[in-house]
């Protein structure tokens, strides 16, 4: 398999923690303890936007379908959103154009449901998720919570199902994921039956009996063959999800990141994969020539 890496995006002076691809996948979203959010140009590597956030401790960060606005959140329990078509201030900052306001804990988690510039899922560790109506700024639907079964404990991550965007997966400190594909503190990934619950698979890292890194991060192909998933001591494995077996480590090659690797996304046409990382650069990596990732 050939995947090198295609340009190395800097500009963050703090650790990479979020990170999010336009449908067009012309441009991505990056959120860093430095306490900004830098839209860039996935092809020439040009900086866009770089908004200063109203608390600097942000966890995540998502584009709108269409591309004109971005979310985030942190430790301060809100989510901002920011109109990219928006004129600077006196102080020469964007200004927040919707506050949403509800979770009772940090927020971790965030994705706008597809084709939808109206409508988040959120995570927190309140151990909810909610659906918001961002026109109005109010709470469409609350998952979990003390009124109803759900997660018992922080919820760190939702991904909405590309095939129905009524449904989505949300991970948790509780030690499970309802549902798909999941990656773990234990240093593994694991692949689920939606319909069964069931474990199709474990993706266990090589030689990993004495030295577990633990995942901090998946994606999969279009198609599904394939599975990314990145890992705190640096390595990003390429799994062939029907053998098990790793088909690339990103993190032996020339120019890899040189921290943990934080998050990744891959592009909507599946030709690129974007790596955020500790060492306060995003990169992109994509198959060699045109071949797209399937």
């Amino acid at each position: 398999m050939k995947l090198g890496l295609q340009r190395t995006l800097q500009g963050h002076s703090g650790k990479v923690y979020s990170l999010d691809w336009t449908p067009e996948k012309n441009r991505i979203v990056s959120a860093s303890q430095d306490g900004r959010l830098i839209v860039w140009n996935a092809l020439t590597s040009q900086k866009t936007h770089a908004i200063k956030l109203p608390c600097p401790w942000v966890m995540t960060c998502a584009f709108s379908p269409s591309g004109q606005s971005v979310a985030c959140g942190g430790l301060d329990s809100i989510y901002s959103i920011f109109n990219l078509n928006s004129s600077m201030d006196k102080d020469g900052n964007m200004p927040v154009s919707r506050m949403l306001s509800g979770h009772k804990g940090y927020v971790s988690s965030c994705q706008y449901v597809p084709d939808e510039d109206t409508h988040l899922i959120t995570s927190s560790g309140d151990h909810t998720c909610i659906l918001w109506d961002i026109t109005t700024g109010l709470r469409t639907s609350v998952f979990g919570g003390e009124f109803q079964s759900g997660h018992t404990a922080d919820v760190l991550s939702v991904s909405i199902n590309g095939s129905n965007s009524r449904m989505f997966v949300s991970g948790s400190c509780d030690a499970t994921a309802h549902l798909f594909g999941t990656g773990s503190k234990d240093g593994t990934c694991r692949l689920f039956d939606i319909r069964t619950g069931h474990q199709l698979q474990v993706y266990k890292q090589p030689n990993s009996d004495s030295n577990i890194a633990q995942v901090t991060s998946i994606a999969f192909s279009i198609s599904g063959r394939l599975l990314f998933a990145g890992y705190a001591n640096g390595d990003c494995y390429v799994w062939d999800t029907l053998l098990a077996q790793v088909v690339l480590n990103l993190g032996s090659l020339h120019n890899s990141h040189e921290g943990r690797i934080s998050c990744l996304g891959l592009s909507a046409d599946g030709s690129a994969l974007c790596t955020g990382s500790w060492d306060s650069n995003l990169k992109i990596w994509a198959f060699g020539g045109h071949r797209k990732v399937t």
